[in-house]
């Protein structure tokens, strides 16, 4: 399972709308078959674990991080092609939170006569599914906000300067996080101040385009920027307000990109709805990476699901750019507060990673 769970990260942010999943198919005590997601989704892990194992896969057991799915798509169900084989015993990571499946494919196995084993590192297995099951069960994609600043918190100098608080490791690392997300969102105030690619720029790191989402209330980006001119290799989705300038929203889409038209919210958007429509449209994790105002809207709506942040052995004082902005906190039972997962060293820079408390 560890070998299958260890397939099915690689894949991580290549293989939305689906999930990456990762199978091993061992017989006699030797691994003859390996498969995971493939890129855009298809073909699934376990045809192609199955197709190396080739007759070696009748009277094998099956290791599949995700539970197999049952039904008919775009591919033929997974438990079809596992009975089909011959497999005799299939061990699982975790269900399949998916209505069409949910159970339904480890009846499938069991009532075929296939033994099967429930919840091996299930915790392991839904930490690596934990996308697909944030926009089965939460209607949104999970989200992680990845923030890059001083040890006081400051991502700019008072007069804007920013580029670069941490150094070459750290940025390398936010890139390879950028790969391993299905988007990565922004605020207009980013896209107006900095004019990003926001691209992860890792050569082969990753191989499904980036999606690049910005949340633009009255679509202000400009039809000159970096996003817009290279719409064509990476989409761009702006979440609009409903009453955004129409004739900005038709120059936008002939450009190429995607607006979502999201009701009106005080002071822009609702970034909930935001959410709901990325996952309408299969996007299962997304990286927020600002800025301040975005950070602390996120925050606020309670719509953070990890954090991770990239500290600079620097300071820069209080006239500095925060890294949230304020959101109203009064009192201390009202801060967000989360517990720390790992610490890791990058270069002469530190990334946190936090969870909700």
């Amino acid at each position: 399972m560890s070998a299958a769970l260890a397939l099915a990260r690689r894949g991580i942010g290549n293989t939305w709308p689906n999930p990456s999943v990762g199978c091993v198919i061992v017989r006699d005590g030797v691994v003859v078959g390996r498969g995971a997601t493939a890129p855009g989704g298809r073909p699934h892990a376990e045809p192609q674990a199955l197709a190396m194992a080739g007759d070696a896969a009748r009277g094998a057991t099956a290791y599949v991080s995700l539970e197999p799915c049952c039904f008919h798509g775009r591919s033929p169900p997974c438990t079809d092609a596992l009975i089909a084989a011959g497999i005799v015993r299939v061990v699982v990571g975790t269900g399949d939170p998916d209505a069409r499946v949910n159970g339904a494919g480890i009846a499938r196995l069991r009532a075929a006569g296939i033994e099967v084993v429930e919840g091996v590192l299930e915790t392991e297995a839904q930490e690596v599914a934990e996308g697909l099951i944030s926009r089965i069960t939460r209607n949104r994609p999970f989200v992680t906000l990845k923030l890059a600043s001083t040890l006081d918190g400051r991502i700019a100098t008072r007069t804007g300067e920013s580029q670069w608080i941490t150094g070459p490791a750290a940025r390398r690392a936010a890139h390879a996080l950028r790969g391993r997300h299905d988007a990565v969102l922004v605020g207009i105030g980013t896209v107006l101040a900095d004019d990003p690619d926001l691209t992860c720029r890792i050569d082969g790191y990753k191989s499904v385009p980036m999606v690049r989402v910005v949340a633009d209330s009255y679509l202000r980006i400009p039809l000159t920027s970096r996003l817009v001119r290279t719409v064509a290799t990476s989409p761009v989705w702006l979440l609009a307000r409903q009453d955004a300038d129409p004739a900005r929203h038709a120059a936008l889409l002939g450009l190429g990109c995607v607006v979502e038209a999201l009701p009106p919210a005080e002071p822009g958007i609702d970034l909930a709805a935001g959410l709901q429509a990325l996952a309408a449209r299969g996007i299962t994790r997304v990286l927020a990476e600002g800025g301040a105002g975005l950070a602390a809207a996120l925050l606020r709506a309670d719509l953070v699901d990890r954090i991770a942040w990239f500290h600079a052995p620097a300071i820069i004082g209080g006239d500095g750019l925060a890294a949230v902005a304020g959101w109203g906190v009064e009192t201390l039972a009202a801060m967000r507060r989360f517990r720390r997962v790992r610490t890791i060293e990058t270069g002469e820079d530190m990334l946190t990673e936090l969870e909700p408390a």
